[in-house]
């Protein structure tokens, strides 16, 4: 049977991200870190929203598509290069996203759309732009945060969780508690929220 558009796309975003050199090891097998992390955005986008719209789910899809591509030090290193480091990554994910789906046939709202979601434009007022910042932020507390609060300190961990936390609706704020933590990251995630 012919893979549909859907799945095509798929395929396309997956293969783009399968060429990031930079890999994660788990259980004896190499990961590319990319590719990994937006199997994981679409996985939870899906456990978060299972009724998730097909622009959404291309959107969780390709959310960080050959970000390797654009490394951060090519930015100054300080707030205001980061932000702009993370806007041009955002067009770069938007562009190489639009190519691929204009490739296999979306039409052109279909891909304004997806386009919109990967930019993350409006935020708290557009719902599906809102679950896209929830599935960010469930992404990062359930498979990223243990290891990044391993190398900081609980203040700098608490204050991290306190933005996290901010960007989230209060449906995230709820499947966040659902989630599997060790004894401590429960206690700081507690201590940030409360």
């Amino acid at each position: 049977m012919k893979p549909t558009r859907f799945e095509i796309a798929i395929a396309l975003i997956d293969q783009k991200n399968a060429e990031d050199i930079n890999t994660y090891s788990s259980h004896g097998v190499e990961f590319s870190k990319e590719l990994l992390y937006s199997q994981r955005m679409f996985q939870k986008l899906l456990q978060f929203k299972s009724d998730a719209s097909e622009e959404l789910q291309i959107a969780a899809r390709a959310q960080h598509i050959c970000r390797w591509k654009i490394a951060r030090n090519e930015f100054p290193m300080d707030r205001v290069g980061y932000l702009k480091w993370r806007e041009t990554l955002k067009k770069m994910h938007a562009t190489i996203t639009t190519e691929i789906l204009t490739e296999v046939g979306y039409s052109e709202e279909f891909i304004k759309r997806v386009s919109f979601l990967i930019n993350k434009k409006m935020i708290k007022k557009d719902e599906e732009s809102q679950t896209i910042e929830d599935v960010i932020c469930l992404v990062f507390l359930d498979y990223y945060f243990e290891e990044f609060a391993s190398k900081h300190e609980d203040k700098k961990i608490i204050t991290i969780l306190q933005k996290t936390w901010g960007k989230m609706s209060e449906q995230g704020h709820n499947f966040a508690l659902s989630l599997n933590y060790s004894d401590k990251s429960l206690a700081l995630i507690k201590q940030a929220i409360h």
